[in-house]
Parts: structure tokens; sequence; C-alpha cells
């Protein structure tokens, strides 16, 4: 048996996610680590899912909000060493290289504010990510307008002089 399906990402409008996958029962600790050490002030909620011994889905975070959105996310998606991270007061650029320093940390499939569907295989012994749609098809090539509108706003959020 191998079934195929996709699972919808469910968060709120502000929130960014980061999904990926690794290999150990640490990385929800690693992971705590990586976030609270690189963004002051940032608030967040995790989770990861363990594909031995029992099974759980394990979750931390210091947001309950975005810790309960991460594990029911996490429980949703069920595929094995797969970790979710849910983050408000920071954007992914600001943690993604301390997530991908961290050891056990083996794929990043997105970092998004964009809505996501992670794509599934799913056999007898269980699931695992073929990869995301993240947002949507284009609907054209950038204007002169919208590149202006790209540089205005990369400056308006701080990211560009």
């Amino acid at each position: 048996m191998l079934e195929f399906k996709s699972v919808k990402i469910k968060k709120p409008d502000d929130v960014n996610v980061i999904l990926g996958q690794s290999h150990f029962i640490k990385t929800v600790e690693d992971l705590y680590e990586a976030l609270v050490n690189n963004v002051p002030g940032i608030k967040f909620g995790l989770a990861f899912v363990e594909s031995s011994g029992a099974c759980k889905v394990r979750s931390e975070g210091n947001d309950p909000e975005l810790k309960k959105v991460a594990s029911d996310n996490a429980l949703e998606i069920g595929a094995g060493h797969c970790f979710i991270v849910f983050i408000r007061n920071a954007f992914p650029i600001n943690v993604l290289n301390a997530i991908k320093a961290i050891p056990e940390v083996c794929t990043i499939y997105c970092a998004s504010a964009n809505p996501i569907e992670v794509v599934m295989a799913e056999t007898e012994m269980g699931r695992g990510i073929l990869g995301v749609i993240d947002g949507l098809k284009p609907k054209g090539i950038e204007s002169q307008e919208d590149i202006a509108w790209r540089k205005e706003f990369l400056r308006k959020i701080g990211y560009k002089l």
C-alpha cells in the first residue's frame, strides 16, 4: 500500500513556519535553545514527531498558543522525525542558520509565512514528507512598479538600508 496525500498547515496569519526533519529526540531542546539564543523577544512553539520508542509528538515553546498550533500540526503531518516551528516577533531568516547548525537537523523543507501544504507519502509502516507547496502560483513577471515595491518593502521592514 502506498498512498499520497497533502496536509495543509493550519496557522494564524501573522506567524511564520519552519518545517524540517531531524534524527534524535534532543531536537526539541536544541531547537528551543537555538530560537531563544538568537532572537530576543521571539515567541514560538515547536513540535517534533518521534518515530521510535513511544512515538509521541514532543513539544516546547514560550507561547502557549503557538505550542498548541505546533503540536496539532505535527500530529496531523505525522511523518517520523519531522519538526515544525511557529514563530512571531522574528522571521525565519533570523534563526535558520542556527537551526541548520543543530547537529541532528537533516533537512529544512520550508520557511515561510505563506499558506503551506505538505505533500506526503504513506505506507503501512508510516509517513514521509515528499516536499511542500509554499504559497500560490506566479501571476506573471514583476514590473518596474513591482521592483520598486519590493525594494521599498525590504527597507520598511529593516532588511536593507
